[in-house]
């Protein structure tokens, strides 16, 4: 038996709630699978595509007076209620398909980040949909959003994506897990949160869910880390005609190919980084990236990209 955190690409959960709730649906089936086995499993997501939504949807009723501005910590907030809703429900049904006595739950999750964090001065997270050129510099000049190039695949928003520094919620969390709760937790990286002299606070940011579910993870002394995202393998030289899939991936090659640029900082590349933060820390741990649709074919050994210390 072994205790798995697993993270799910928010952009591999599709693009409208009628999307995600099908991909959710058959996820479910090979979570439960992990669950059935009799593993521990705690499932974190992304929201860059969701929370963008919400937040965009916000900001058009406020622009025409139908509701009070809502501040993107807010935004975040909905978006761990929304895809957790989803993600439970899907696994309360497949749990009780298969007759398992197993609860469910979301926790909504803050994550404290450092007030002081460089990345308040550089955004680079992605959030919402992808934008030509153009569209993204009229909508940059009426908004005051900032844009940038997402791996070729066009232009998106982009916030402050500060390192996270301590999860909240750990305790609870952990105490639902070793009651016997199939949590769902630290989604979207968690709600970013600065400690000041008056407590808590909520800062406009997305926490990057990778670093977040393998600072969740570490804390809570996890066998494996799995991130399910939109490609079955990490590869290298991605795209060109020496393309080549990583079946395995120790830490030393791994630091070599990030030296190399061989990973894309909006996508693969935090997923690589989140990985070896986690492995390095025991050579008992490891690691898988694979898509959110292969996950039973990867647990399989048959795809997939595992990633270990040595």
């Amino acid at each position: 038996m072994a205790k798995i955190v697993v993270a799910l690409g928010g952009n591999a959960l599709g693009k409208s709630p009628k999307e995600q709730m099908e991909l959710v649906r058959n996820t479910a089936k090979s979570l439960i699978g992990l669950v059935k086995a009799g593993h521990k499993v705690v499932i974190s997501h992304g929201n860059g595509p969701q929370v963008g939504a919400i937040n965009l949807g916000m900001n058009f009723a406020a622009e025409h007076d139908k509701t009070a501005a809502f501040p993107f910590p807010e935004c975040g907030a909905m978006s761990q209620g929304y895809i957790g809703y989803h993600l439970q429900q899907s696994l309360q049904n497949e749990l009780a398909r298969q007759q398992i006595d197993k609860p469910v739950i979301s926790v909504i999750t803050q994550v404290a980040v450092d007030a002081t964090d460089k990345a308040f001065d550089n955004p680079t997270k992605p959030i919402g949909d992808f934008y030509s050129q153009e569209d993204a510099r009229r909508i940059e000049q009426e908004k005051n959003y900032i844009f940038k190039e997402d791996a070729g695949r066009g232009y998106r928003q982009v916030v402050p994506s500060p390192r996270p520094v301590e999860i909240i919620e750990l305790s609870s969390i952990n105490t639902l897990i070793e009651n016997n709760n199939l949590v769902i937790a630290s989604g979207g990286g968690g709600v970013p949160v600065i400690k000041t002299d008056q407590g808590l606070r909520g800062v406009p940011a997305v926490i990057d869910k990778d670093k977040s579910s393998a600072l969740l993870a570490d804390n809570l002394d996890a066998d494996q880390l799995i991130i399910l995202t939109a490609v079955d393998e990490v590869y290298i030289n991605y795209g060109k005609t020496n393309q080549q899939v990583l079946k395995k991936l120790n830490s030393t090659d791994a630091d070599i190919y990030i030296k190399e640029g061989q990973f894309a900082p909006g996508s693969m590349l935090p997923k690589i980084e989140a990985c070896l933060n986690f492995v390095k820390k025991s050579n008992m741990r490891c690691a898988l990236i694979t898509s959110l649709n292969r996950l039973d074919d990867a647990l399989a050994g048959n795809l997939g990209t595992l990633i270990t210390q040595k």
